[in-house]
């Protein structure tokens, strides 16, 4: 009862109504009209109840020097104040905190909706064969040894291994590869991840808490656990300012005899504009940032990018546009001309769903070649396709799917070679049983990808490339980039650890993603940046920081706009400070009265304020 009581009055309405009955008394007060009751007395109330609260609470439950708090030195001053009948002087150092109590939660509120989208990933059931028959079962029911069939189109729901058939798999899920896998008996697959094209029979392998997926979950729950929220820089400096703003208090009183002297000091001391100096100089920041298209979640990760020294990245959907383009087109076979070639293959690959042949369409749709008719089309699922076009009978497919057509590769066996040896994905083409040619397929840099990585090692900031790509595909799209380091074939698990090994070599680590799987090392990184237009939502989620518009030049920018946030808040405070020692020296000569002590306080706030609000407009 206590609580809710506690979180209604310090929400925002009713912060404003505190606000109205505090200007009131000012005005009562200016005028010399004396009513039977100060309406300073609401905002006393509404403000200083929950800061009372608060300033006990942490007394009670807080070990050590964290008893001591902001909150705590506000409340006897606040109390102070009433004792001695200036209502005004008390309202007012309220009304201020709960002001900054509220700015400080507006910068750190954090989205929880990414883990329920990755839960909801989590297959319900799963097709299990039992004794030849087939039977649907709950997925709390699947046991390790269990054999169970996934169609085309669904959720694969545990680890496993495939027994019989064929398929190719979009495991982007876990891995953050941009193409599906082929795979065929023998090869491991993961749960979450989804089946495209042929039914295959899988061997339980990993249930339960054990599955690939559930144990992404419990990584994102336990980076998420160890992402401790920032301490209040009004707070940390209360260790010391309670016990000095009491001393000098009960000294002033003592040496001048008078009561009021004492009050004022207290009242003066209140770290006020200390309380307002992070959270308005970040929530300028956050507004700046928000026109450059880019969106910080909360104040401490604004404060921790101006010190990282590493940045670790994704690679497909990232760096890269996350999309095969036709990147090699190489004939064999001198009696066809591109024209023809093209022609041909795009005739017999119109009908399939596989993402390389819709990065061919694309293509060759900016291409003038002759639209062929296809007479006949089949498909082997993970391998590749067969197709008469006119009175041609076509194959594209894999090295394995030509290989089992009786097909000899000939001398594509050495382009082949070069374009997997150069990160690339081919389709292999024969027609009556002859390969005229290969088709090399390649994901595309961003435009900025090279001059962001450029300035940032200007920057004196190390680059990481951490990506589920093979070894062959890392190496080729890190050399392009200019990337020294490269962990490549890594699961999410293992990006964290790369991440955590990192953080133990005493770097600061960023982050940055645009997958599912890469949430677990954003919640882990100091800073996770996720890509907002592209990226998925559980991604965005779990990041500190989103890019809106996939600009990878605005890492960069982020790092300035940090530091000079971080130089805000420093100037802030010691103005703030300055501000407090004449007023405290005022006080001591009687020269200010709780009132107007408090009125001071609100000329300081108001300062910090505007050099706060100068963050917005500047240029980086």
């Amino acid at each position: 009862m206590l609580k809710k009581l506690n979180d209604f009055l310090s929400g925002i309405p009713m912060t404003i109504v505190g606000g109205i009955f505090l200007l009131l008394s000012l005005g009562l007060s200016l005028a010399g009209i004396s009513l039977f009751f100060d309406p300073a007395w609401i905002a006393v109330m509404i403000c200083g109840l929950p800061l009372l609260y608060l300033a006990l609470w942490r007394v009670v439950y807080n070990k050590g020097i964290a008893k001591i708090s902001s909150a705590l030195l506000i409340s006897i001053a606040m109390i102070a104040a009433i004792a001695i009948g200036d209502l005004f002087a008390a309202g007012e150092v309220a009304f201020i905190m709960a002001i900054g109590a509220i700015l400080e939660d507006k910068t750190t509120e954090r989205a929880k909706n990414g883990l329920k989208k990755l839960i909801s990933l989590v297959p319900q059931t799963a097709r299990r064969i039992k004794e030849g028959k087939e039977e649907e079962i709950p997925i709390e029911a699947v046991r390790s040894g269990d054999i169970f069939r996934v169609l085309p189109g669904e959720s694969i729901p545990v680890d496993g291994v495939i027994i019989s058939g064929t398929t190719s798999v979009d495991q982007s899920v876990m891995t953050g590869e941009s193409l599906p896998v082929d795979k065929a008996e023998g090869d491991e697959v993961f749960s979450g991840t989804m089946n495209l094209y042929g039914s295959v029979d899988v061997k339980a392998s990993k249930v339960g808490k054990d599955s690939s997926l559930e144990q992404l979950i419990k990584l994102v729950e336990e980076a998420e656990e160890k992402k401790a929220p920032i301490q209040r820089i009004a707070d940390r400096w209360a260790s010391w300012l309670v016990p000095v703003a009491l001393v000098i208090a009960v000294i002033a009183y003592i040496v001048t005899g008078d009561i009021v002297r004492g009050v004022t000091v207290l009242v003066v001391f209140c770290p006020c504009a200390l309380v307002l100096a992070t959270p308005t100089a970040i929530m300028a920041a956050i507004g700046q940032a928000t026109k450059k298209g880019v969106i910080i979640k909360s104040g401490e990760a604004l404060e921790k990018m101006g010190k990282v020294d590493t940045i670790a990245f994704d690679k497909t959907g990232t760096l890269t546009y996350g999309k095969p383009i036709v990147s090699d087109i190489i004939i064999l076979d001198s009696s066809y001309s591109r024209c023809d070639f093209l022609s041909i293959t795009a005739a017999a690959e119109r009908r399939s769903e596989h993402p390389l042949a819709k990065a061919l369409l694309a293509y060759v749709s900016t291409e003038e070649i002759d639209d062929l008719d296809t007479v006949s089309f089949s498909m082997e699922a993970g391998k590749g396709i067969k197709a008469r076009v006119g009175e041609m009978n076509v194959s594209c497919g894999s090295y394995r799917f030509i290989d089992e057509c009786g097909i000899l590769l000939g001398s594509a066996d050495e382009h082949i070679r070069k374009l997997s040896d150069d990160g690339k994905a081919s389709i292999i083409v024969a027609i009556d049983n002859a390969v005229v040619g290969v088709i090399g397929f390649s994901d595309e840099l961003r435009d900025e990808s090279s001059k962001m990585l450029e300035k940032l090692s200007g920057m004196n900031v190390r680059s990481v490339l951490l990506t589920g790509d093979n070894n062959r595909a890392a190496a080729y799209m890190a050399s392009k980039l200019g990337i020294m380091e490269t962990r490549a074939e890594l699961l999410p698990a293992q990006k964290v650890e790369v991440i955590s090994a990192l953080q133990k070599e005493g770097h600061s680590v960023a982050m940055i993603g645009d997958g599912i799987n890469d949430a677990p090392a954003l919640k882990t990184a100091d800073v996770g940046i996720a890509m907002g237009a592209i990226g998925s939502d559980i991604a965005i989620d779990a990041a500190d920081i989103a890019l809106i518009g996939d600009d990878l030049s605005k890492i960069p920018y982020l790092k300035r706009l940090s530091n000079a946030t971080v130089n805000t808040i420093k100037l802030s405070i010691t103005l703030s400070l300055c501000i407090n020692a004449v007023a405290i020296t005022l006080s001591l000569l009687g020269l200010l009265t709780p009132t107007t002590g408090a009125l001071v306080h609100n000329a300081g706030s108001v300062f910090v304020v505007l050099i706060a609000a100068m963050l917005y407009d500047r240029k980086f």
